[in-house]
């Protein structure tokens, strides 16, 4: 269905990135908060990180909490809006989703550069900000902790279940909700956000109908940020370990509040390294340089038990087949919250 009508009011902008805007809004019938992603269609790799978020955010058939939702994708051109779905057979989707294709395979424009050409992702709105910004801002806290690395595995274990390999997890892509928060002793929700360079894994050739391990399921492009990046990552053959190695550097310095300096951004970031005399390499620079590595884990005395300690070393294997998946994870984080009586010994 083709409108000019708007759903949604825009109240303030929240976020800018490198190619969208976020806006929080209202929806004009129900007065729900959501949040709306602006990307204009300027440029072929905004299309392709677009096209990649709604491949992904689209091909799940269920929700989950600790996961983004997308409540819907529109294309709107010259004023004329129409909502984005698989499947839809009308002429307009037809021709506009194949210029997006085209735009994204190519690497050029295949539309007018002239239209006023815009997706509009309408997503949660999450009103805490990113797991950056509220670790930071806070003390250290046993209970928080345990409760985020809970929800974070379990997205995780999620997202591998429907297929998908994030490939660029890390706080500033984790986002914070507190809406729902009725009394001091609830823990905030986390929902897993930006799936612009994610990877819908597809089903094998020889049997259609059976799912496609995202463990078997091998990548050979290179991408992420810098210091969350597994080692294999940067030799172009890898799989959802990635996926798994990137989560245990956020779990690493979590718990210990490790940080660093952003080079480009002059940002202070959550995020464990290595450290080389005078200066600090991301783990993954140093393992490529010596597999055989001891990581030290933990920094600080007493940050973490001796069953932490071990499941984030087998997070950060250079062997990405020597790491849990995120089914044994997800377990192995349970038993630690729930069975360890004490996180000190």
């Amino acid at each position: 269905m083709v409108s000019s009508q708007p759903k949604y009011d825009l109240i303030r902008e929240v976020g800018r990135g490198s190619y969208s805007v976020i806006y929080e809004a209202v929806v004009r019938k129900t007065s729900a908060r959501v949040a709306v992603k602006k990307i204009r269609r300027h440029a072929p790799e905004n299309v392709e990180l677009a096209l990649r978020e709604f491949w992904a955010l689209s091909s799940i058939k269920s929700q989950h909490p600790n996961v983004i939702h997308l409540e819907e994708c529109i294309l709107q051109k010259d004023g004329m809006a129409q909502k984005m779905s698989h499947g839809s057979n009308s002429s307009l989707y037809l021709q506009q989703h194949g210029e997006l294709v085209e735009t994204s395979l190519k690497g050029e424009i295949a539309f007018d550069p002239r239209s006023a050409y815009y997706l509009w992702f309408v997503m949660d709105f999450c009103d805490g900000g990113d797991t950056n910004e509220y670790l930071l801002s806070r003390k250290p806290n046993r209970k928080t902790n345990t409760s985020f690395m809970l929800q974070l595995s379990s997205a995780l274990a999620f997202l591998h279940k429907n297929q998908i390999i994030h490939r660029d997890l890390k706080p500033d892509n984790i986002l914070i909700s507190q809406s729902r928060l009725d009394t001091s002793d609830l823990e905030p929700t986390l929902k897993v956000a930006d799936f612009g360079l994610s990877k819908v894994c597809s089903a094998s050739g020889q049997n259609p109908e059976e799912p496609v391990s995202v463990n078997k399921c091998f990548l050979s492009t290179a991408c992420g940020t810098d210091f969350y990046m597994a080692p294999e990552v940067w030799e172009g053959h890898y799989t959802a370990k990635a996926d798994i190695f990137a989560l245990g550097i956020i779990i690493w310095a979590m718990l210990e509040r490790i940080t660093f300096i952003d080079t480009e951004t002059k940002k202070e970031l959550s995020g464990s390294y290595v450290k080389q005399g005078t200066k600090i390499v991301p783990v993954w620079e140093a393992l490529l340089e010596n597999p055989k590595m001891e990581l030290l884990i933990p920094v600080k005395k007493k940050s973490m038990n001796g069953r932490m300690k071990q499941l984030i070393k087998e997070m950060l294997a250079a062997n990405p087949q020597d790491r849990p998946d995120a089914f044994e994870l997800e377990l192995r984080l349970v038993q630690i919250a729930f069975k360890d009586s004490s996180w000190e010994t």
